[in-house]
């Protein structure tokens, strides 16, 4: 079964300027798939599109068969490129707020990832680094039993030396059968945890796509190197 389906999709944010237009994606459930172009391309708009955070101006989206809806938000669990949670909340509030709010929270889960990564429970956001409150929102956005984890720039703000254990730990730990959309600039580190990719223009055109294994055997090269190639013959 697909878990996504956008048929005809056009999004403008000012009359007659596209961010996206006549897009078509459709993605089976069951994979990580990384969502890669140039900034402006279109990635973030896609993933509130999905979402349901955006109205698109014509065309169609289905997840797991639902036009976008109530029955669609609850089969997404989002990330969003910024944090938003209040700056006063102690962790172990955020967690009683996402236990509160989705009926598909692993309270349990989310402890032990938080105490992996040596996370104070009792912390104020406020007072942690930037890359600890992201890890913060991955966890609690990673800890839902969803059916499609949309992660817009999940590690952007992490040090590299988190960045391995959270692709390996967190994000490649998700629940059976679920699809993970990543959208990254950062190709050369999720490069490993990916099944599939696909590459946005400049105006939100597909211009590559399919199986990350099977393109790295064609091309012999990494997935990093043929994003660069396509985009430097795209010019």
């Amino acid at each position: 079964m697909n878990i996504l389906e956008c048929k005809s999709l056009s999004k403008a944010y000012k009359r007659g300027k596209y961010v996206l237009e006549d897009f078509n994606l459709t993605l089976p459930e069951g994979r990580i798939v990384g969502l890669l172009g140039p900034n402006g391309c279109g990635k973030s708009t896609l993933m509130k599109l999905v979402a349901g955070l955006l109205v698109p101006n014509s065309g169609e989206i289905f997840v797991g068969g639902e036009p976008v809806g109530e029955a669609s938000k609850a089969l997404i669990s989002y990330l969003p490129e910024r944090p938003y949670f209040n700056p006063q909340m102690r962790v172990s509030e955020l967690f009683d707020f996402f236990a509160d709010f989705y009926l598909d929270f692993d309270r349990a889960r989310a402890e032990e990832l938080c105490s992996r990564l040596g996370i104070d429970m009792k912390a104020k956001l406020k007072t942690l680094s930037k890359g600890t409150k992201e890890k913060v929102q991955l966890i609690l956005v990673m800890s839902r039993r969803a059916k499609l984890y949309l992660l817009d720039e999940p590690i952007a703000g992490v040090d590299p030396a988190a960045r391995e254990y959270i692709l390996s730990t967190i994000i490649s730990s998700y629940y059976e059968g679920a699809t993970v959309v990543i959208t990254t600039h950062l190709i050369s580190d999720v490069e490993e945890i990916l099944d599939d990719y696909v590459f946005l223009s400049q105006n939100g055109k597909i211009i590559a796509s399919g199986d990350v294994k099977a393109a790295r055997e064609e091309s012999g090269m990494t997935l990093d190197e043929s994003f660069r190639e396509v985009f430097r013959n795209a010019r």
